[in-house]
């Protein structure tokens, strides 16, 4: 038996049968400093409250997996060190030997099938990185929306990725992109980009029935909403560019490989636009929570 936990706010929704939205912790732990990363997470639960929906961010505390977290642990964990950034691979092993470790989407995914919760909302997901063909870096969460029936909130992949391969392997893979209001796809801390989205659906309920439909159809895997970040929060692609590519290839140049190009990227990218990334991202992610708590709440109304 897995040691699974729920906060008292998930509990009580759970047996309310209220609508429930899962989110991820390595925006806790990997994604800024304390206390920014607990101010911020606590807005997004906030966003979701406010929505008419319960927040269950996700984390394996001590070997226990918390659906879930109480106002306590948020703040342990925003200041905790060393804690593991985990996924598929490593999930079972850090609950096995009672480790502490922050969720990915990939993660977040398999604890949100494991209580019961359809839908995520999170900033943007991993995909194929740039190289790929002769590293193959690509992403678990890519696998994850494969196999796991999670509806996922996000303002499209990372832009630092290799979105056309990134979507490529999405279709191979079987997994519904629908970009939400937009025929473009959204490339994170811009709304649009020059990709089409290979689906579009403009509101909540429309992408709560997408989702039941493929339960009905007995299909495995998730959905990939891409929300496009709003535009005044936005920087523009044309902007972006050049420092994308100057990033990467400080990255090349530097021999950054694996797990450690992410946050690389993201640390140079947050310096060359002097800190515009970081408020672009809490944007997005305040608002795909508030899009994933409407469809929540309609998947709730499918159901009675």
């Amino acid at each position: 038996m897995i040691n699974m936990t729920f906060s008292a706010e998930v509990a009580a929704a759970r047996e309310a049968g209220q609508a429930i939205v899962a989110l991820e912790s390595t925006i806790i732990t990997h994604g800024m400093p304390y206390p920014q990363n607990v101010e911020v997470a606590a807005q997004v639960e906030d966003d979701i409250r406010a929505a008419g929906a319960v927040p269950a961010t996700m984390a394996v505390i001590d070997g226990v997996l918390h659906i879930g977290l109480e106002a306590d642990q948020l703040q342990a964990l925003g200041q905790a060190k060393d804690v593991a950034k985990i996924s598929r691979a490593d999930m079972p092993a850090c609950i096995a030997t009672g480790g502490t470790g922050a969720t990915t989407v990939a993660a977040t995914m398999i604890a949100a099938r494991m209580a019961g919760i359809s839908v995520f909302a999170t900033g943007g997901i991993g995909g194929v990185h740039k190289g790929a063909e002769t590293s193959f870096d690509i992403s678990a969460d890519l696998m994850e929306l494969a196999q796991t029936p999670v509806t996922v909130v996000a303002a499209g992949a990372k832009a630092i990725l290799d979105l056309p391969k990134t979507l490529e392997v999405l279709e191979t893979q079987g997994v519904p992109v629908i970009a939400y209001g937009q025929d473009s796809f959204p490339a994170f801390w811009s709304a649009t980009s020059d990709l089409a989205a290979p689906l579009r659906m403009d509101s909540a309920a429309e992408i709560a029935r997408a989702h039941a439909t493929r339960q009905a159809m007995d299909l495995p895997g998730g959905q990939l909403i891409a929300n496009p970040i709003p535009a005044d929060d936005q920087i523009a692609a044309e902007a972006l560019a050049p420092i994308l590519a100057q990033a990467q290839a400080e990255a090349d140049s530097q021999g950054v490989v694996g797990k450690a190009v992410t946050p690389f990227l993201l640390q140079r990218i947050f310096e060359l636009t002097d800190g515009r990334s970081l408020k672009a991202n809490i944007a997005l992610v305040r608002n795909n929570a508030r899009l994933a708590a409407e469809i929540a709440k309609e998947l709730v109304t499918l159901k009675q």
